[in-house]
């Protein structure tokens, strides 16, 4: 499925948990239809030590938006 929108375009959030919010497109996930927006929808994931002397840690992650949810706003040229 073809879309219209492209990285570095600026989009709003039409339905959803972030409704209304605005940002930057920095990924767009093709086969699946989706979206990655800098500093919206992220998760925190758990990470387990490895070895027994290392620490395990807290990542936040980026999780990608359907397309179908957003509104592109401007487009990048």
């Amino acid at each position: 499925m073809k879309t219209k929108i492209n990285k570095g375009d600026d989009i709003k959030i039409i339905s959803g948990k972030y409704k209304g919010e605005y940002g930057k497109v920095s990924l767009v996930l093709k086969k699946n239809n989706q979206v990655i927006i800098e500093n919206i929808n992220i998760k925190t994931k758990h990470i387990k030590p490895k070895q027994t002397d290392d620490k395990g840690y807290i990542k936040k992650i980026e999780k990608p938006i359907h397309y179908s949810n957003i509104k592109l706003i401007t487009k990048t040229v």
